[in-house]
């Protein structure tokens, strides 16, 4: 699977989210303020996964026929589970 720009930004944009939140810990700032940013970035990660999820999802199932796109529907449903 090829990850796209749009993907990898995401993840970028988390790992700075993740770095302010420690930046924030750090400085002792209120802790409603940090588990807000650590929701949101466990909003993003969520969201992230879906998107790789089903941008995989949709090429091997191009890719596939028959019985084989089921078991491939299965298997990103499965992903998306295991990701909760």
């Amino acid at each position: 699977m090829e990850y796209t720009d749009q993907m990898k930004n995401r993840v970028k944009r988390m790992e700075g989210q993740l770095r302010g939140i420690l930046k924030m810990m750090e400085e002792g700032k209120d802790c409603k303020n940090v588990v807000m940013q650590l929701s949101a970035v466990r909003s993003a990660v969520d969201r992230t996964i879906g998107v790789v999820v089903s941008e995989n999802l949709v090429e091997c199932v191009k890719a596939a026929e028959g019985k084989e796109q089921e078991a491939l529907v299965n298997e990103a449903v499965n992903l998306l589970v295991k990701s909760r």
